[in-house]
């Protein structure tokens, strides 16, 4: 017994004494710009607009729901039917909130899919039909109108005083179910330049990736910032800008990134990047004790980031446990990573 407590503070201390990390070029994998970066202004937009879902089977809102009953009239009255709105009953009605998102270079006569959400106290929008809505953008402007069937992909079902509800009928979508009638106007590589935005901005990576495209197209790239790369479009391009930009995209860059650690503590799941390093450390967890022998024992370059937390689970340690001994190895300046915790 006392044998395997000695090989295993041995295998921790291996660890822990000096991980000397491999260089960046091997720890990285080679991708492609379109994986790291994305042009400036190709972007979707989000829609929303106010709605009402008709034909219901009595899961409608309630009277009590002020603004379905206010909205039935308006609608009514638009198409010159004039009632008294305090005689309503719209449990076959109800409000509802419609989201879609618009995607770029999209144009007039081309149909997106909506999402449709009740706002009221109805039970269920199964079933319904969406009354045509507008669809509006940030700015206020009516980009697409929807109209069409809702479909929850749920249900609900009761009898003798039981109910049973799968997923969420009070949320739908009706694909396809949005016409744009307006486009957003888009002037790519019209001025003869292009920039690129970094996913995750950072120095190193820009840098490379300038190299990269310099050495494929001659210096027609430059880093502004470690978010953004300014690119002048060659001149034999400029008539085709699209062909430009899928050659762009295709180049090589090694990224580099941040020493760092991700844990999530409900699940136990840790990931470490490759630039991870542990400085000579003794650890003591609860019951777990582990201590540095008189020997240094330092592993060789070629060492996986695994073995941090192979060696904590070969003594035994619980992924709490792991998670604790981390974060406190960070406190202690031992460990040379930025750690996350979700």
């Amino acid at each position: 017994m006392m044998v395997k407590k000695v090989l295993a503070a041995l295998s921790l201390a291996a660890f822990c004494v000096s991980m000397v990390p491999a260089p960046a070029d091997a720890a990285s994998a080679v991708t492609r710009i379109k994986d790291i970066a994305k042009i400036q202004g190709v972007r979707s937009n989000q829609l929303v607009g106010y709605g009402l879902v008709v034909g219901l089977a009595k899961t409608g809102d309630s009277n009590k729901v002020k603004e379905t009953v206010q909205s039935i009239g308006n609608m009514l009255k638009a198409f010159g039917v004039s009632i008294d709105t305090s005689s309503l009953k719209p449990d076959n009605v109800a409000a509802v909130m419609v989201t879609a998102t618009l995607p770029p270079f999209t144009r007039e006569g081309d149909t997106i899919d909506v999402t449709v959400s009740s706002i009221g106290d109805a039970k269920s929008i199964q079933g319904g039909t969406l009354v045509q809505t507008p669809l509006k953008a940030g700015n206020g402007e009516v980009y697409a109108v929807a109209q069409g069937p809702v479909s929850t992909g749920g249900f609900m079902t009761g009898g003798s005083g039981n109910t049973a509800q799968k997923n969420f009928p009070t949320v739908g979508t009706t694909p396809n179910g949005a016409i744009v009638e307006r486009s957003v106007e888009d002037d790519l590589g019209q001025d003869g330049k292009l920039s690129l935005s970094l996913s995750s901005p950072d120095f190193t990576t820009a840098s490379r990736m300038v190299q990269s495209i310099n050495s494929q197209f001659g210096s027609i790239a430059r880093a502004s910032n470690p978010g953004r790369i300014d690119i002048s479009i060659p001149a034999y391009y400029r008539g085709n800008v699209v062909s430009f930009i899928a050659n762009l995209e295709e180049l090589p860059v090694v990224p580099d990134t941040i020493a760092k650690v991700v844990m999530n503590e409900r699940t136990g799941t840790i990931v470490m990047g490759g630039n991870v390093s542990v400085d000579e450390c003794a650890i003591t967890q609860g019951g777990l004790s582990i201590h540095k022998p008189s020997s240094s024992i330092v592993l060789p370059a070629t060492a996986n980031v695994s073995d941090i937390v192979g060696a904590l689970n070969a003594v035994g340690a619980t992924p709490r446990d792991t998670i604790s001994i981390l974060q406190a190895m960070k406190a202690s300046g031992a460990l040379h990573a930025e750690l996350e915790l979700i």
